[in-house]
């Protein structure tokens, strides 16, 4: 078991728990997300992954916008975070995890509980009030995390927001891959694992490099969202090649 970096990832979520319960209440929203950047920089890195995003990062997305993602893992929220700190839209079990459902909550995720159609209404309006505030929001629009090769099928009612907001939806396209470029299983967080069992596995795997990509923004003016949806499946499943 790899004690050290487990002793130093416990320390880097307790410095982020005093830094949430301390700091944030004393800093506007930029503040709080450069320190969200930077935090999340230093967990990516404790957690032994090398980031890989292309040139398009480098510059600010369609803003504002919606922004979606394919879902491997919990690690997901955090190399996002590394480019663009987001308000995650995230299941409510993730509440509950020690340490970093706190730091999610804190950090402004919106949790959701699923199968209640009301907290998905509820969900949807706070989702139009964030993008029109000027917050960055991002979802998972799978529901759930999926074995890398595989992009499940898009829920397409929170999309419904971006077209209430009047914005693009902006997609991104998320894997894990090894030194030669092979999917890295290490980083899939799927069926009955547990959080600790998932960060053991990748403190263990070391040599994972999470690549983001960003696509095209997909308008939403007079568009559907099924249709809007099923557009942004397609891109991403294109991008890391997996069939539909």
């Amino acid at each position: 078991m790899p004690v050290l970096p487990l002793a130093r990832l416990a320390l880097h979520l307790a410095v982020g728990l005093c830094k949430a319960a301390l700091l944030f209440p004393l800093l506007d929203a930029s503040g709080r997300d450069r320190r969200i950047q930077r935090w999340s920089h230093q967990l990516v890195r404790i957690c032994g992954l090398s980031l890989q995003v292309d040139e398009s990062l480098q510059q600010q997305p369609a803003h504002p916008a919606l922004i979606i993602c394919n879902h491997v893992s919990w690690l997901d929220i955090f190399v996002i975070n590394t480019i663009h700190p987001c308000r995650f839209v995230a299941k409510s079990d993730i509440r509950d995890w020690p340490l970093i459902g706190w730091l999610c909550d804190k950090s402004g995720t919106i949790f959701i509980a699923r199968g209640r159609q009301r907290d998905v209404r509820r969900i949807y309006a706070g989702l139009v009030e964030s993008i029109h505030a000027g917050e960055r929001v991002s979802f998972f629009p799978e529901g759930t995390t999926a074995s890398q090769g595989t992009v499940l099928p898009f829920h397409a009612n929170l999309f419904e927001a971006a077209i209430e907001a009047q914005v693009p939806v902006q997609p991104y396209a998320i894997r894990y891959v090894d030194a030669q470029g092979e999917l890295h299983t290490a980083a899939d967080f799927v069926g009955e694992m547990s959080f600790l069992e998932s960060v053991i596995i990748i403190m263990q795997s070391r040599g994972i490099k999470a690549e983001l990509i960003r696509l095209p923004a997909i308008e939403t003016q007079g568009a559907h969202r099924r249709e809007i949806a099923k557009v942004a499946r397609e891109q991403i499943a294109s991008a890391l090649q997996c069939p539909l």
